[in-house]
């Protein structure tokens, strides 16, 4: 193992393996970060060679004909490919001592997930995954107002896709909600009820679960790729000292808040801010009390864009991801435990 030095004073050398649908994302937000002076963007790999070489050629950037080419000239990865390879590339350059952004699912299955978190520790890596929910400014809102979630509803909606499609729905979308109720509920799951049917593929194209975590919290997640509108929503009940029912959209990244409204509400410079929204409205009144709905206080960011930039920056500093190898491994889990329930609980004909 021969790990790349990160000297705080040096750029951090990146790479991306795979071009397609998702990577020509990260290649277009590193050449953007290397533009601002952020990142030494060493170059592109893809087995599709000539989708990379365009890639390359638009970006100004180095085509890597392995990944072992692109490995030693890196300090870090982004790894942008199928499922089904993200074991075998991280294992590889984990072993070299280079640092991994893996796109989620992490891994097919938890053993491999397991392995990799294990090398990632050993070899003093940075091991982060794909969780871009994460870098929404929506999760920071939900993190920061509905501060004791008691159920949560989440709607996860596309087109069949053109990408993902080695993995069922579960893997594909609802494991980012995943990821973010358990990182928001903080609780363990006591129990889970799962069903889901096949469509168009093999696995399951629609899937609902409902959790159950020992806090009490209850969350109804639902993900379908076969829907013909995209939706990304998340309503959230919270109790409290603020209680509320929070109605926010990944997508636009924009909601409302309904709550209580109180007599003199002078508590904090913050929640005056969010109380006195001139688009206040009340939507509710009885026996003198009334409820008012909100638009949230969120700016507009670009979640990959965080992402890749807070990647870097561990790297940069040796700290842990947000999204840590042992966080995302927390999901796969969950995402497993509902894939068998779906597989288990589906007639066969």
């Amino acid at each position: 193992m021969t790990q790349k030095s990160s000297n705080p004073a040096e750029k951090v050398k990146v790479s991306v393996l795979g071009a397609g649908s998702l990577g020509k994302e990260h290649i277009r937000l590193y050449a953007d970060l290397a533009a601002a002076g952020l990142v030494d963007f060493v170059g592109v790999h893809d087995v599709a060679k000539d989708v990379a070489r365009k890639l390359a050629e638009k970006y100004r950037v180095p085509v890597f004909d392995s990944t072992e080419e692109a490995a030693a000239a890196s300090d870090a990865v982004s790894i942008v490919t199928p499922t089904t390879t993200h074991f075998a590339l991280a294992r590889l350059l984990l072993q070299k001592g280079r640092h991994v952004l893996v796109e989620k699912p992490m891994t097919a299955n938890a053993a491999e997930a397991a392995e990799l978190v294990q090398l990632a520790n050993t070899n003093g890596c940075v091991l982060q995954v794909g969780h871009v929910e994460r870098f929404n400014p929506i999760f920071n809102y939900l993190e920061s107002f509905a501060t004791s979630p008691r159920f949560i509803e989440a709607h996860r909606l596309s087109p069949y896709p053109k990408r993902s499609t080695d993995v069922g729905v579960v893997l594909d979308l609802m494991i980012h909600d995943l990821d973010v109720v358990l990182a928001f509920v903080k609780s363990l799951v006591t129990s889970v009820d799962a069903v889901g049917i096949p469509v168009l593929s093999q696995t399951e194209d629609i899937a609902n679960a409902r959790l159950r975590f020992a806090n009490g919290c209850v969350a109804n997640l639902t993900a379908s790729r076969v829907s013909p509108d995209r939706m990304r929503k998340i309503r959230v009940f919270s109790g409290g000292p603020l209680t509320s029912y929070i109605s926010l959209d990944y997508r636009a990244q924009e909601g409302f808040i309904y709550r209580i409204a109180r007599d003199g509400e002078e508590e904090s410079s913050l929640l005056r801010k969010l109380f006195h929204a001139k688009d206040s409205t009340i939507v509710s009144e009885f026996a003198g009390r009334k409820i008012v709905r909100e638009p949230v206080p969120i700016a507009k960011e670009e979640p990959l864009k965080l992402e890749l930039q807070h990647f870097v920056e561990c790297v940069r500093s040796h700290g842990t991801p947000m999204v840590s190898g042992e966080s995302a491994k927390r999901a796969l889990d969950l995402a497993l435990e509902i894939t068998r329930r779906i597989e288990t609980d589906t007639p066969r004909s």
